[in-house]
């Protein structure tokens, strides 16, 4: 089977992209409104682009009626956000926080979620994930005829909960993928959990 992109509406290459690009990692992004209150969205347009400086990368599209999503927003005009992987107990909530709610609204008071201070950062992180990335904003730019935002990140530094920490058999610091259980996106209401970790050694 052929898909032929060009003869496709913009949904629907959307809706071909999401499912053939899998799994894709979910930033869970908290960002504060100038208000003070704290926004929180997920966005699976998101990986690392560069470990010098560590940069991460957000493709961030509009709301429905064109205008610019809070996210996008509070990070242009307060620079700090921090981004958080949920796991797969989290998935309802990171459904329930793409909601576009009325600007200067929180997500978190829908959630009922609780915040934690970031030691060493200006934002707190959620307290119910397992691994917090805070960023400063380091560059924008746009991509493609709707102008979709693109927002790349500079990792100020790296919250892990103890249980997602080893030590690898040269006594380097080890992530533990099956503790961490990261949740990934698939297509339309579909997740997927990280499943059996596969530790395939490099030939010489």
């Amino acid at each position: 089977m052929i898909i032929d992109l060009t003869k496709l509406s913009q949904n629907q290459v959307y809706h071909t992209m999401t499912q053939t690009v899998v799994p894709r990692p979910i930033a869970w992004v908290l960002s504060e409104h100038e208000n003070g209150k704290l926004n929180l969205a997920p966005f699976s347009y998101f990986n690392a682009v560069c470990s010098q400086p560590p940069v991460v990368m957000l493709s961030i599209g509009r709301k429905p009626d064109g205008s610019d999503k809070d996210t996008f927003r509070n990070i242009v005009e307060r620079k700090k956000f921090v981004i958080h992987l949920a796991h797969p107990e989290l998935a309802p909530q990171v459904t329930l926080s793409a909601k576009v709610l009325p600007e200067g609204e929180s997500e978190l008071d829908l959630l009922a979620m609780d915040t934690v201070p970031f030691e060493g950062f200006e934002l707190p992180r959620l307290k119910d994930a397992r691994i917090a990335f805070a960023c400063e904003l380091y560059k924008l730019d746009t991509i493609g005829d709707n102008n979709q935002n693109l927002v790349y990140g500079r990792l100020e530094r790296i919250w892990l909960d103890d249980s997602v920490v080893g030590e690898d058999a040269k006594g380097r610091t080890k992530i533990l993928a099956e503790q961490l259980d990261p949740l990934g996106r698939l297509g339309g209401n579909e997740y997927i959990t990280s499943g059996e970790v596969l530790d395939i050694p490099r030939q010489p």
